[in-house]
């Protein structure tokens, strides 16, 4: 039994999605949530940069002593995942694997598309991860610019993401997959829509259920979990404006949204040169 909490974070409030699982699946965890949103979003940037975000959060959560860092952010997973195992002392998990192994299992034509973020599409993580598993696979990537973007504004249904929404997932019907991969923790609370623009006989991998159910199974095989009896506590941490982290976040958590406090970015710089 181990009462120490687990570390998450996100370029945003997308990864609330994946707590909201967590909370879930594992309801006598404490969890400590960080989402950078004075640096949002990370699919623009570069490789390097999302490395360094990713470097300065890890430490600062794991200076708080979690037992286990969940990198809830499909960018900062493609681009840093591996590289942060390499150089931290610590359990870490992301999103890619864990997703990749679901949409394997689920493919009967074996074509699968990817709907993601600039970054995490570049990166080829996805491709690299679903033919390791599968090397028979098509794979068919879908760049998605704008659409984390305006989950993350609190858009959910205008005509503009819709629109948006119905750009990015023509080219998958039109390659004729059966199972797409939602390769970014905002979009599945667009769900719905990106089905209904699908169609019905296209399965979708949702990120943060796959993620959960990952961190379940590491909790289970490190032998860390906490006392099944108890109710677990969650807090959060920002690098923006809290009052809109709180307004636009509960949206995602459907949960009590409390315990919200700020973090400077140049105190995630400090510890991140250490």
């Amino acid at each position: 039994m181990d009462p120490r909490p687990i570390g998450m974070f996100d370029s945003g409030v997308g990864g609330l999605t994946v707590l909201h699982e967590c909370l879930v699946a594992q309801p006598q965890e404490d969890f400590i949530y960080l989402g950078d949103t004075g640096r949002f979003p990370y699919g623009p940037r570069s490789i390097e940069e999302i490395r360094s975000f990713a470097l300065q959060i890890a430490s600062h959560l794991l200076a708080l002593d979690v037992k286990l860092l969940v990198v809830a952010c499909n960018s900062a997973t493609a681009a840093a995942l591996p590289w942060l195992q390499e150089r931290l002392d610590a359990a870490i998990i992301g999103a890619v694997h864990p997703e990749s192994e679901a949409a394997v299992q689920t493919t009967r034509n074996r074509r699968v598309g990817v709907m993601a973020t600039e970054a995490t599409v570049a990166s080829g993580s996805y491709q690299r991860a679903l033919l390791g598993l599968d090397a028979g696979l098509e794979v068919h990537p879908q760049p998605c610019p704008s659409l984390a973007s305006m989950i993350q504004a609190g858009d959910v249904s205008s005509p503009e993401l819709v629109e948006a929404a119905r750009s990015y997932t023509a080219p998958l019907k039109q390659a004729g997959v059966d199972t797409v991969v939602l390769g970014c923790t905002h979009y599945p609370l667009v769900t719905p829509m990106l089905q209904r623009l699908l169609g019905k006989g296209i399965k979708l991998i949702n990120s943060a259920r796959e993620i959960a159910r990952e961190v379940g199974e590491v909790l289970e095989r490190k032998g860390i979990e906490n006392d099944p009896g108890r109710e677990g506590e969650y807090s959060f941490l920002c690098t923006g404006d809290v009052d809109a982290f709180v307004e636009v976040g509960a949206r995602f958590l459907q949960m009590p949204f409390e315990r919200v406090r700020r973090v400077e970015i140049d105190e995630l710089e400090r510890i991140g040169t250490r």
